[in-house]
């Protein structure tokens, strides 16, 4: 009988502030509910240009490798600097940095 598939979830980022206003550091929970390692894999971030009213204007996103190798039923965390062009973000806005997806194998 054989295992089955890895089974990765992952929780909302923990943003915290840079000396920039363009960049945040990130870091995002995973848990690998499944039978067998996560042994590769990507995690896509957007970062969301919010300006002082709360609108979003725009959105980055960024690829990042996952924190593995993420063994059954463990969890780990990766942490990730992540920066849009200083230009994107004038003064009165700020970013937000969501995960949109995760891709493994």
């Amino acid at each position: 009988m054989s295992a089955s598939p890895a089974a990765l979830t992952w929780s909302t980022p923990t943003r915290e502030a840079t000396d920039k206003r363009w960049c945040e550091k990130v870091t995002v929970a995973f848990h690998n509910s499944g039978g067998t390692a996560v042994r590769s894999g990507t995690i896509t971030l957007g970062t969301h240009i919010i300006d002082l009213l709360g609108i979003d204007w725009s959105t980055v996103r960024s690829t990042e490798p996952l924190p593995v190798p993420i063994a059954p039923g463990s969890r780990t965390s990766g942490t990730w600097t992540v920066c849009v062009d200083d230009w994107r973000v004038p003064l009165g806005m700020h970013i937000e940095t969501r995960v949109e997806t995760a891709d493994w194998s």
